[in-house]
């Protein structure tokens, strides 16, 4: 009896020992390696290619600065926007960070994390125009474009008098290819992320400018995640969480927009 008392003893302490505490925290073996974040990588400020074609942004920061804190690593993989939730559903990717909005049909789809920053789609023109925008209404007859798979999108889509009221309606797989032919002329007026449209004018001031009419509801960003991995939200979640309190998010809010647009404290 001896014997095999002692060795099940051992295991009996291995597995409770191994099982109990580990399991509470975010170095976790569920959350070990490699976690594949979903971004568009020419979205700026939030995730872009810099001259040296290095991924920068704010949300690139966001996550660095949790992965670290989580003790794994984030591949962050490049995707087509427009098939976000095909890209979770199947695996792909893990998490989607990249300045994503919420709404109720992605909700569908999609776990969120609570939302961190407010954001509202306005247009943006071309410095020339002589449109006289006032309204959403007075884009018709006007060529309208923005990116496929966004809020705004989604918005133009469900209002069909509105979209039918265009000359012209065009969805870009990115705004870079959406910006060039607004500077080209194939394109009267985009509808964009505000936050991303102001940031694109910082570097480009004397081209465009932004026309200030909100385009739809104004939305929430959060993090998204297959709507099984609650586990891994709540985690994500927790170190965000610890982000806002200590003031790092607020730090990297204020390098990127020079305020703290960070939506909740704790």
């Amino acid at each position: 009896m001896k014997k095999i008392f002692l060795p099940l003893l051992l295991l009996i302490f291995f597995v409770t020992g191994c099982g109990g505490e580990d399991s509470k925290n975010v170095n976790s073996s569920k959350f070990s390696g490699t976690l594949v974040i979903g971004i568009d990588d020419e979205y700026a400020p939030f995730g872009f290619r810099d001259k040296d074609g290095e991924l920068v942004g704010f949300d690139i920061d966001l996550a660095k600065e949790a992965a670290k804190r989580m003790g794994v690593k984030f591949e962050f993989k490049p995707i087509n926007w427009n098939n976000k939730e095909n890209e979770l559903d199947s695996g792909n990717i893990d998490i989607i960070w990249n300045g994503l909005d919420i709404t109720p049909e992605r909700q569908e789809r999609i776990l969120y994390t609570k939302p961190y920053m407010d954001n509202r789609q306005i247009l943006l023109a071309k410095k020339s125009n002589d449109f006289n925008l006032r309204a959403e209404q007075d884009l018709a007859g006007k060529i309208v474009g923005t990116q496929a798979g966004s809020n705004s999108e989604d918005y133009i889509a469900a209002n069909e008098t509105l979209m039918h009221s265009f000359k012209d309606f065009k969805t870009y797989a990115t705004f870079k290819q959406a910006f060039l032919d607004l500077s080209d002329g194939k394109v009267d007026v985009l509808i964009v992320d505000e936050l991303a449209g102001r940031y694109e004018m910082s570097k480009i001031p004397r081209k465009f400018e932004i026309i200030e009419i909100t385009i739809g509801p104004v939305t929430e960003i959060g993090i998204g995640f297959r709507k099984s991995d609650v586990e891994l939200r709540d985690r994500v979640q927790k170190v965000f969480d610890d982000m806002v309190r200590d003031g790092t998010a607020k730090k990297i809010s204020e390098q990127w927009f020079q305020a703290d647009l960070i939506k909740y404290k704790r």
